[in-house]
């Protein structure tokens, strides 16, 4: 929560004692930005290729998602991190494909993590949002509403409730707990946060040498609150084999709708 409210300004300190200074009311002056990490090997796919760059359509996965941020009017620059071997195939596919808001493709780091912070270091916007290149389908409209949640309070993720019973298990398989699924929410990408928040968030876990399992957690331990923006269960993640059916299937309805 904000430590102090203005008028027209948050002000936020976190675990640490650092402060942030930040626009309220969703001051639209400000720049946003993208980063896609594409450094994912995509081994459960299974395709002999990663799974970013597979053919759908007539593109490559990831073309079909910067395509989409690059139609956003609110968008100003996209920063993609990918293997090193990999950078020049893919700046060829931009080009070819005709995105401009990429800015610069950069190397990335074993983890995903790492890739993110190597993209923060490159991006320019006062606003980012992380989003996983392998996430085609996700709508303009949630990413407005997504937007819209950050800029008022420095943090948001998209998410979804949880339709099934999840359990705990132990490494026996054996059921330890059954969470109340009313308070589970799947997470999804992009997320969305002040640019100096999350560079700051992703500095102090390097110093800490820890790994988190996205960019909300790494703010959530800042002590900053994350807003949590409900999203569609389209915006599905690919990432085995079964979920190219399920993404052929939302190609198709959403080609009926047009």
């Amino acid at each position: 929560m904000p430590l102090l409210e203005a008028r027209d300004w948050f002000i936020f300190k976190t675990k640490d004692g650092h402060y942030f200074v930040q626009k309220a009311k969703g001051d639209r002056c400000l720049s946003v930005g993208v980063i896609i990490p594409a450094a994912g090997q995509g081994k459960r796919m299974g395709m002999g290729e990663r799974k970013q760059f597979l053919q759908f359509h007539g593109q490559p996965v990831i073309i079909h998602t910067l395509a989409l941020f690059e139609g956003l009017p609110e968008v100003d620059e996209i920063v993609v991190v990918t293997q090193e071997e990999e950078i020049a195939r893919t700046q060829k596919m931009i080009e070819e494909a005709c995105i401009h808001k990429v800015t610069c493709v950069v190397s990335g780091g074993k983890e995903r993590q790492e890739s993110v912070y190597l993209g923060l270091k490159k991006i320019r916007t006062d606003w980012v949002m992380v989003h996983d290149a392998v996430r085609p389908f996700v709508s303009r409209e949630a990413i407005s509403r997504l937007l819209k949640v950050a800029r008022m309070h420095g943090a948001a993720i998209l998410a979804v409730p949880v339709k099934d019973t999840v359990k705990m298990v132990d490494d026996a398989g054996v059921v330890e707990q059954t969470p109340d699924r009313k308070r589970l929410w799947a997470v999804q990408t992009p997320q969305a946060f002040r640019r100096d928040i999350l560079l700051s968030a992703h500095e102090q876990f390097l110093k800490w040498d820890a790994m988190a399992t996205d960019d909300s957690m790494l703010v959530e331990e800042m002590g900053i609150d994350v807003r949590v923006v409900e999203g569609e269960y389209t915006n599905i993640k690919l990432t085995t084999p079964d979920d190219l059916f399920m993404a052929e299937a939302i190609y198709q309805m959403r080609s009926k709708k047009k």
